[in-house]
């Protein structure tokens, strides 16, 4: 369960009075429910280090989400940041490393890294003389008709 990891689990069993190491299929159904009390109310029972929304932003209050509230809780807190600029939200917006992590050669997303093969670089180079080849063909009279090149530039003196 989201919300819920290791030490807030064994938090609630202990506050509950279940064994820890049992599964929960294996629960009578009152035991169930006085675990799914407990934690509905971890933030009057755990101290304040422990909870995941020690302090809410806007309402100031103390809770713990768990399940689809957290989720809505960090996306909430990603469009605030989003919606008064601050560095954290920028670089969520544009899908960069937020926390300080380098950037120069990890996290790359949406373009080709690294070094292409030689076989790959054969093959891209014989599909653009391919393709230069038909369009060069379909429209010779534009070809024709286009301008020519201008001179190459002189040399600098000094150069």
């Amino acid at each position: 369960m989201r919300g819920v990891g290791l030490r807030v689990a064994e938090a609630a069993c202990r506050i509950a009075n279940v064994n820890a190491s049992e599964m929960i299929g294996n629960l009578p159904e009152a035991t169930v429910d006085g675990l799914e009390v407990v934690l509905n109310d971890l933030p009057q029972r755990l101290p304040v280090w422990m909870l995941n929304r020690p302090r809410e932003i806007v309402t100031g209050q103390i809770r713990h989400a768990i399940g689809g509230d957290l989720e809505t809780a960090r996306r909430d807190d990603m469009n605030l940041m989003r919606m008064i600029r601050s560095y954290k939200g920028v670089r969520h917006e544009r899908g960069q490393k937020v926390r300080g992590q380098r950037t120069r050669s990890n996290g790359r997303t949406g373009m080709a890294a690294g070094v292409l093969k030689k076989a790959a670089k054969e093959a891209a180079a014989s599909k653009e003389g391919a393709a230069g080849s038909k369009e060069s063909a379909a429209t010779p009279a534009a070809a024709a008709a286009a301008p020519a090149a201008p001179a190459a530039a002189p040399p600098k003196k000094g150069a």
